[in-house]
């Protein structure tokens, strides 16, 4: 059986991060959401469980960082095109994420870029040819001396 995650993100409006992970993609699930958390399905595996600093805090004794202005993850998705990174990162940006707040990366193989949603959290998109990933890791010199 395949494993599940759930990420775990305070937010200060549940409505608004709600609408702005939709405009992303991802699907509400009703049976576990309320007016203290949402739940976020961005695929069979991955959810986001959206919660309300109230309801966050039940779950952790320490403080909630601002993530506008602290790194506390950064959490990277697979995207099956390069194409599909864009339309993904795009997608944030019209919805009031802001986009690429990291570099682009592009390095033939892999392409990722990045978005923030409202609350700051940093979101990867990214996409990889793992065939072509594999031959040019193995034909780095790093790799040969191990």
């Amino acid at each position: 059986m395949a494993k599940l995650i759930f990420v775990n993100l305070p937010v200060r409006d549940l409505a608004q991060a709600t609408s702005f992970y939709q405009a992303v993609g991802a699907q509400k699930n009703d049976q576990f959401s309320d007016h203290t958390a949402c739940c976020m399905v961005l695929s069979e595996t991955i959810n986001v469980m959206l919660l309300t600093h109230d309801k966050f805090r039940q779950f952790t004794p320490k403080a909630i960082a601002d993530a506008k202005a602290t790194s506390e993850v950064l959490i990277c998705i697979s995207a099956d095109t390069r194409e599909d990174v864009d339309a993904t990162v795009e997608k944030a940006g019209a919805a009031g994420g802001t986009v690429d707040p990291g570099p682009v990366q592009d390095h033939g193989f892999t392409y990722g870029r990045s978005f923030e949603d409202p609350d700051g959290h940093i979101w990867e998109v990214m996409w990889m040819d793992v065939a072509a990933a594999q031959a040019a890791m193995s034909k780095s010199p790093e790799r040969a001396e191990t």
